[in-house]
């Protein structure tokens, strides 16, 4: 699967879309739930949480996913993910996991692009 060309990407394996109120919705890649395997819980920050960047925020089945270089407050989490995080493995970039209104909307303009992050992957598998 390719990543969408739309999307940014962190160095841990998030995606980030920027949507047209000005938040963010953040999930995890195809790359990374490859690794994880079936998805059987998911834990999003609470609402209202103020996250700082690189702050652990979230927990895929026991793996942490963090807030890499973006901080900002939850605005919304994905409820369905409670009783169906299997929802990652079938679509990764339709199930996100939360939405943050970023502190510094910028930010976001900073983390990788499609191409880089597949240059990231194929660096870690070596």
């Amino acid at each position: 699967m390719s990543n969408p060309t739309n999307l940014k990407y962190t160095a841990s394996h998030e995606w980030v879309k920027a949507e047209a109120d000005g938040t963010v919705s953040v999930g995890i890649t195809h790359h990374a739930q490859e690794l994880l395997g079936d998805m059987v819980f998911v834990e999003s920050p609470a609402v209202g949480r103020k996250l700082k960047a690189g702050e652990e925020c979230a927990v895929v089945e026991s793996v942490k996913a963090a807030a890499d270089v973006y901080a900002g407050e939850v605005v919304s989490t994905n409820g369905d993910l409670d009783s169906a995080p299997e929802k990652i493995n079938d679509d990764p970039y339709a199930a996100w996991m939360f939405k943050l209104k970023p502190d510094n909307a910028a930010d976001v303009n900073g983390l990788m692009d499609a191409t880089k992050y597949q240059a990231h992957v194929d660096s870690e598998a070596h």
